[in-house]
C-alpha cells in the first residue's frame, strides 16, 4: 500500500520545506484501518522497529502518510483497507486474547478458521474468562468500541460462591474504589439460586471494562468466581453461539448497530 509522507522534503533549491501537518493521516491510524492491529498496538510496532515507510524504518509514530508512500510491516507490504467487517466469537476458557504468548499458551487467533482475514480483537478477555469476543478487520472500529467515552454496556453472567444479599450487591451500584482503582457504577442482579451461601448465577453489567474489573469487584464483595461469561458487548450479544464458534455480523446489521461510527468514517 502506498502513502505519501507529510514530513520535511527538499524543494527544487535543495532546502528542506515542511509540508502541511494536515496532509495525509497518522501512520498508526493507517495501520489500524488496514486491520493490522489497534492504533495503540500500531504505536508499539513502530517503537519496536517493525514498520517501514519508503524503505526507512520508523522510530516514531509522529508521521503523516498518504497513498504515495510504500508502507511495510515486518517486511510485508501493507494491504489496502477492506470494507469494515465484524465477527462474534465465543471465546473458550483457557485461551488468551493476544497474537503471541511467550509462555506458549493457546491464543484465540490460533483457532481461527481457514480463510479468516487478519483481525484484531475489541478489548480482551482474561485467560479463564469465556464468552463474547468481537473481532474486526478494522482497527479504527476496535478503538471506537473500546473508548470509555462511548460507554458501551458489557454484560456478564457470573457464577459465584458466597453470600449474595441484595444490600451487598447494591453497595457497588454507584461505583467503588478498590485498591486505589475507581470503578464506575455496577448493576448486579441474581439470576438463580437462593441466598444460602451456595453457588449463584449473577448478571453483572458494567460500562468501562477495566482490567479484571468483574473479578476484582466480586472479590471485593467476598464472592469466589467459579465461571465468568461475557454475553453482551454494546449492541452485540453472544446468543446461542456455541463455544469456539465464530459468525460474521451481517453488513446490514453492522451498519444499523453502529450508525455513528460509519457516519464519522464517511465524513473523514
Amino acid at each position: 500500500m502506498r502513502h505519501k509522507e507529510a514530513s520535511c522534503k527538499p524543494d527544487k533549491t535543495g532546502t528542506s520545506k515542511a509540508a502541511s501537518p494536515f496532509e495525509g493521516e497518522r501512520i498508526a491510524k493507517v495501520l489500524a484501518r488496514a486491520g493490522v492491529c489497534s492504533r495503540r498496538d500500531a504505536e508499539r510496532l513502530i517503537a519496536n522497529g517493525r514498520v517501514s515507510v519508503d524503505g526507512e524504518v520508523l522510530t516514531s509514530s509522529a508521521l503523516n502518510v498518504t497513498d504515495k508512500n510504500v508502507i511495510t510491516v515486518d517486511g510485508e507490504p501493507l494491504q489496502e483497507a477492506e470494507e469494515t467487517r465484524v465477527w462474534r466469537y465465543h471465546k473458550p476458557p483457557g485461551t488468551i486474547t493476544t497474537a503471541r504468548d511467550p509462555k506458549g499458551r493457546p491464543t484465540v487467533f490460533d483457532r481461527m478458521p481457514p480463510g479468516m482475514p487478519r483481525v484484531v480483537s475489541v478489548g480482551r478477555l482474561d485467560y479463564n474468562t469465556e464468552g463474547l469476543l468481537l473481532l474486526t478487520n478494522d482497527g479504527e472500529l476496535a478503538r471506537y468500541l473500546e473508548l470509555p467515552r462511548n460507554e458501551w454496556l458489557r454484560r456478564y453472567r457470573v457464577q459465584v460462591n458466597g453470600h449474595v444479599g441484595p444490600k451487598k450487591l447494591a453497595s457497588v451500584a454507584n461505583g467503588v474504589i478498590i485498591s486505589g482503582v475507581r470503578y464506575g457504577p455496577v448493576k448486579i442482579e441474581i439470576e438463580e439460586g437462593k441466598d444460602d451461601g451456595a453457588n449463584h448465577w449473577l448478571s453483572v453489567t458494567i460500562r468501562e471494562g477495566k482490567n479484571r474489573e468483574v473479578r476484582n469487584i466480586m472479590a471485593h464483595l467476598g464472592l469466589k468466581v467459579l465461571r465468568l461469561v461475557r454475553v453482551e458487548y454494546g449492541p452485540f450479544s453472544l446468543g446461542r453461539l456455541a463455544r469456539g464458534s465464530i459468525e460474521e455480523v451481517p453488513p446490514r446489521v453492522l451498519r444499523k448497530s453502529l450508525r455513528e461510527f460509519f457516519r464519522e468514517k464517511n465524513e473523514q
